[in-house]
């Protein structure tokens, strides 16, 4: 496998590319293919054996245009496939996964709230991390909606407003001081959460931390890419890519396809 080959992203809409962000800005010169199974969203309200099927579906999408590295940009394809498509592909594969030890180490007032998907929030990977931290209060908050309406485009509407509101503002009265995104989608929301939350609660996600390890994994596999020149990222969608291109400023060719 050659080190040019690309690093391939995937998630149940746009909302990866708020990881493939993070890592473009860490890893400029690495190509990229970013994979929007947009058709099929949210994987939040999906059973394990699906979210395990799309997975595996998706793997093999990236794997045909020969990536050498899989981060699987998707909270909830993450706690739910990950361990699965670890054992049934060589590739190295990258999870993400909601970052719940910064926020419990930095709490001073011993809550923390985490806001995920229904399919997050149920998985047996994220009860096993939550029992790390038995001595911070975790509020649990689904997202109902709000990945439909951010892959819908409505991200500034009155109805995302009103649902981030009835989310938050519960979590805020029991004395939250951290405030955990717990869905790759949900980054582009923080304008909107900066709006409810007072200053000195502070907003984590997972983005960074997710763009350092693909690059500890590309320089473990000696498989990064050191070519000076320019990199390419492709993005595909199975879906209307008019909200993946205003997503991505129209800097970017997006090709609809049926995967």
């Amino acid at each position: 496998m050659s080190n040019k080959n690309p690093i391939g992203l995937f998630d149940s809409g746009i909302g990866g590319t708020s990881i493939w962000k993070e890592i473009h800005s860490l890893l400029p010169l690495e190509n990229t293919i970013y994979l929007a199974d947009s058709k099929n969203a949210p994987y939040g309200v999906k059973s394990k054996d699906e979210i395990i099927e799309l997975s595996i579906k998706n793997t093999e999408f990236l794997l045909n245009k020969n990536c050498k590295l899989i981060v699987v940009a998707c909270n909830t394809a993450t706690t739910n496939a990950i361990k699965e498509l670890r054992e049934k592909y060589k590739v190295p594969f990258i999870g993400i996964e909601p970052a719940i030890k910064p926020a419990a180490d930095k709490t001073k007032t011993h809550t923390i709230g985490i806001l995920a998907t229904k399919g997050t929030l149920n998985s047996e990977l994220f009860h096993t991390n939550v029992a790390n931290f038995s001595d911070v209060k975790i509020i649990e908050q689904i997202g109902h909606g709000l990945v439909q309406l951010i892959e819908n485009g409505d991200i500034n509407s009155n109805e995302m407003m009103l649902l981030l509101k009835s989310y938050i503002k519960p979590m805020l009265e029991q004395n939250i001081d951290y405030l955990v995104l717990g869905c790759s989608h949900y980054p582009y929301l923080i304008p909107q959460i900066k709006k409810i939350i007072p200053l000195h609660v502070k907003i984590i996600d997972s983005g960074e931390a997710v763009a350092k390890q693909t690059q500890n994994i590309l320089n473990q596999y000696s498989i990064n890419n050191e070519t000076q020149g320019t990199s390419f990222n492709h993005f595909y969608t199975n879906s209307n890519s008019a909200v993946l291109k205003e997503i991505l400023k129209n800097r970017y060719i997006v090709w609809e396809k049926e995967f």
